[in-house]
């Protein structure tokens, strides 16, 4: 296995992610490096019905400089660059990190039936995750906006 992947999974585990599936969508992977060192990734899952956003991850030295935000960032823009319709996402640790970046709580009956064959919502997370949302198409997002006044 290449070493950059072992560092990622390694990551991962650290931070008590979930790796199964993950070698599967490395090509939509993202990593933050300093050198040969990692210091974050993120992942994004793309299915014909949506976007799984997955393995957010910062190295503890690493936290606190905007890491994590410039990968999630980075991640929502290859899902709608990719015309994902809407990005989802699963946590038992971080529900309050993620609305900053546009994502809404959301039940797992909504979540489109691409994005819940994914090994994340099959077996990989439990069922007590937050499940969140956020809406990708320029029509939906505005309609968002409207209705919270912005």
């Amino acid at each position: 296995m290449d070493v950059h992947i072992t560092s990622i999974l390694q990551l991962l585990r650290d931070c008590g992610l979930p790796t199964d599936g993950l070698v599967d969508h490395l090509h939509t992977a993202l990593v933050a490096r300093d050198g040969a060192a990692i210091l974050g990734c993120a992942a994004v899952e793309l299915y014909a019905d949506g976007a799984l956003l997955r393995s957010v991850a910062v190295a503890p030295a690493a936290r606190g400089r905007g890491v994590g935000g410039r990968l999630t960032g980075a991640a929502i823009a290859l899902a709608r660059s990719s015309g994902a319709p809407a990005v989802y996402l699963l946590t038992t640790t971080a529900e309050a990190y993620f609305p900053r970046f546009g994502f809404e709580r959301t039940t797992r009956e909504r979540v489109p039936i691409g994005v819940q064959q994914s090994i994340e919502f099959r077996s990989a997370c439990p069922a007590s995750a937050i499940v969140m949302r956020k809406t990708l198409s320029d029509g939906e997002e505005r309609q968002v906006r409207r209705l919270r006044g912005l």
